[in-house]
């Protein structure tokens, strides 16, 4: 199980690093998901992780997908189910705090896509939504997305 986790954290750390513009050495030094948050540009207006795995440039579990969000499965997962759901446009949707009325359709959308798939999942126990937004945020990809984490008991607070 270990070296399962390990190889999880050395494809994130890939993934990372090429969405980030270092190298896979850089990104193993950058270890926490703080460090990638804080190292994370806004909006370069180049293409992100998300919009190459949505263009199908970097493979990806696809758990669900419409004409508004794809969903799947996180490759370091922090719960035994940890799925990432983003929006196909992200419209100057990068983060939570670039919300505007003309995104409430998505944003509703995405949510209730959330809970959809924590019952396809078998998440009847309960689950967690959890959307960072910024780099106090930790957030370190400028598309918005939600985790939806479940399977196991949640701590509160979460950190």
């Amino acid at each position: 199980m270990n070296k399962l986790l390990d190889l999880g954290r050395v494809l994130r750390l890939k993934v990372l690093g090429s969405h980030l513009g270092v190298t896979f050495n850089q990104a193993h030094h950058m270890a926490s998901e703080k460090e990638a948050a804080l190292a994370a540009t806004p909006d370069d207006g180049k293409p992100t992780i998300f919009d190459k795995i949505l263009q199908k440039e970097i493979p990806s579990t696809v758990v669900y997908e419409d004409e508004k969000v794809l969903a799947f499965r996180d490759i370091a997962p922090q719960a035994p189910t940890h799925i990432i759901i983003i929006p196909k446009v992200r419209d100057g949707l990068t983060g939570l705090s670039q919300a505007e009325e003309r995104h409430e359709d998505i944003l509703g959308h995405l949510l209730y896509t959330a809970k959809v798939i924590a019952k396809q999942e078998g998440l009847s126990d309960g689950f967690r939504i959890v959307i960072n937004d910024g780099p106090s945020g930790c957030q370190s990809v400028y598309h918005l997305h939600i985790h939806l984490l479940g399977g196991r008991q949640m701590n509160w607070p979460p950190g």
